[in-house]
């Protein structure tokens, strides 16, 4: 296990925790920076300041280059998801995403807070799966998961939830109106495209209190818009719900089964190929998921960063772990460090991972031999 960490201006709880954690052989993991409340998605601009969302504190932060952090937006809600694209910053909020046009010449050419533009407040405002990951895909337009507001749930055939047939779906906005990409996804809190293929992969949370070790979080792959991925009906690749099986309508289309099971409660979040050549070539077009943990399990599974590995085709080879050490287990006691979040690839090469439980930022670097 490699370890380096900045002495000058990491505090010494993050120098312990990242004392437990292994990574990979060949490479090395450092604190890029602490003290960041809940850090979640992560984003980059053209001049290298780096954005990120919160999961708990309504604020949207940018790191410089000198790793000086800075507010530039809050008193948000469920403001987790930050992406930029043409120069401009977008992020969520429960209902609503916002932009902050021409961001780097926003950031110097004032200390105040940058003015926000509304892109849309079409969104459901459900809290329950309520963050919203947001990135721009190859065809140049936003995406936007919406989770199912409950456990279980049939939100579109459902007046509680007056059936909205948003929930449990990844949109894409065209020109101020939403098209369905992918639907029956009770909670997917990460998706990206394969750098070769441009087909869109996301990870999908499975739905709780059916067990320890059933239904499997899932990896998926959209070939064709609009498919079908089994949620409320469903689970993993053949786990039919206890209650909505029961439920299938007589023309429901063809559910699209995932590609990888992940296990019970493991929580995907951020995931993120890898396109760079900084890493060895054998990560070239991997996929790097963080799992953030369980909770609903009477043994804890997760809190690990795992490596998916493709052919060129973007077919599944095999995945493995690729960090751990955030869950420790000792005489049989189970002590949690962390809860890694999501996954970005910087300008660098490296990669930055965010833990929203630790409240810091990772940097991955490969260690030329």
């Amino acid at each position: 296990m490699i370890i380096i960490s900045f002495s000058s201006n990491v505090s010494s709880d993050s120098s312990k925790l990242i004392e437990n954690l292994e990574i990979e052989k060949g490479f090395s993991i450092e604190i890029f920076v602490d003290n960041i409340d809940t850090p979640r998605q992560i984003a980059e601009s053209d001049s290298g300041n780096i954005f990120v969302g919160s999961r708990s504190a309504g604020t949207i932060t940018v790191i410089n280059k000198n790793k000086d952090i800075r507010v530039i937006a809050k008193g948000l809600s469920n403001s987790t998801g930050v992406t930029y694209h043409d120069g401009d910053l977008y992020f969520s909020e429960v209902n609503s995403i916002w932009k902050i046009p021409n961001i780097d010449e926003a950031l110097s050419s004032s200390e105040q807070m940058p003015d926000k533009v509304l892109v849309t407040n079409n969104l459901p405002s459900d809290t329950w799966h309520g963050w919203k990951w947001i990135d721009f895909g190859p065809d140049n337009k936003l995406y936007v998961p919406v989770g199912a507001p409950c456990n279980i749930c049939n939100p579109s055939l459902e007046e509680k939830y007056n059936f909205d047939k948003r929930y449990a779906s990844i949109m894409r906005l065209n020109d101020g109106e939403w098209e369905y990409v992918a639907r029956g996804v009770r909670n997917t809190v990460g998706f990206d495209w394969h750098p070769k293929t441009n087909n869109l992969y996301f990870g999908d949370n499975g739905r709780d209190w059916m067990g320890d070790d059933m239904p499997s979080c899932e990896l998926n792959v959209v070939k064709n818009d609009d498919s079908f991925y089994g949620y409320p009906y469903k689970h993993s690749m053949d786990v039919l719900d206890p209650d909505y099986s029961k439920k299938i309508p007589d023309n429901a289309e063809e559910f699209i089964d995932p590609i990888l099971e992940l296990g019970a409660h493991v929580a995907p979040t951020g995931l993120s190929f890898y396109d760079g050549d900084h890493f060895p070539a054998k990560y070239k077009n991997t996929l790097f998921m963080t799992l953030h943990g369980s909770w609903n399990r009477s043994r804890k599974v997760g809190y690990k960063v795992i490596a998916v590995h493709f052919d060129e085709n973007g077919e599944l080879l095999y995945h493995k772990d690729f960090i751990t050490g955030w869950l420790q287990k000792n005489n049989g006691q189970e002590k949690v460090l962390g809860r890694p979040a999501s996954v970005f690839q910087k300008s660098d090469g490296s990669i930055l991972i965010s833990d929203d439980g630790a409240n810091v930022i990772y940097r991955v670097s490969y260690q030329q031999s």
